[in-house]
């Protein structure tokens, strides 16, 4: 199947929206409960326009049909969408700090046809020629395979708040370019 790569746009959004639903409701079922996935879209797990705007946020389309997106940021949230409260927009310093990796998601249609590694290595290759050395990211608990077999290391447990009371469990995993 033939995939191409290309930062998204605001008028991708509809269509990000519903890619990311799917992803969560399907492809993290066996690591999160379904009171927790759906209270995790919209804060947690959603678009963050501010990743599209600074032209650090990626889709990869198989013709029309969006099968993944993912982006890095230079920016302090580690993770969460436009609706998330515990964002932090300053701007990080290259020479100290590391960038974020940030909002990966894949189609259930195109799981485990390359998509997120597509999207990691062009996140990756662009937070180099920024400047940064380090990586860091807020990983879900599907994500923590993929991320470790690319070289990441788990560091510390987080919780995320969710509406109700409820928690959503991501790992901190870190990786020097």
């Amino acid at each position: 199947m033939a995939f191409t790569i290309r930062l998204a746009r605001a008028e991708d959004i509809p269509a990000l929206t519903e890619l990311i639903q799917s992803s969560v409701r399907e492809l993290q079922k066996d690591d999160y409960s379904a009171e927790q996935r759906e209270a995790a879209l919209g804060s947690v797990f959603g678009v963050d326009r501010r990743l599209i705007d600074d032209e650090t946020y990626y889709v990869v389309a198989s013709g029309e049909v969006l099968a993944g997106c993912g982006g890095w940021s230079r920016r302090r949230t580690l993770f969460g969408s436009d609706q998330w409260h515990g964002r932090e927009d300053s701007l990080l310093d290259p020479a100290q700090d590391a960038a974020k990796i940030r909002a990966f998601f894949v189609h259930p249609d195109f799981a485990r046809q390359g998509v997120a590694s597509m999207i990691l290595h062009a996140c990756e290759a662009a937070a180099e020629e920024y400047g940064f050395t380090h990586l860091e990211m807020g990983a879900t608990l599907t994500g923590v395979p993929f991320y470790l077999s690319r070289g990441y290391v788990e560091g510390e447990r987080l919780e995320a708040a969710l509406p109700g009371g409820m928690h959503l469990p991501i790992i901190r995993m870190t990786r020097s370019i």
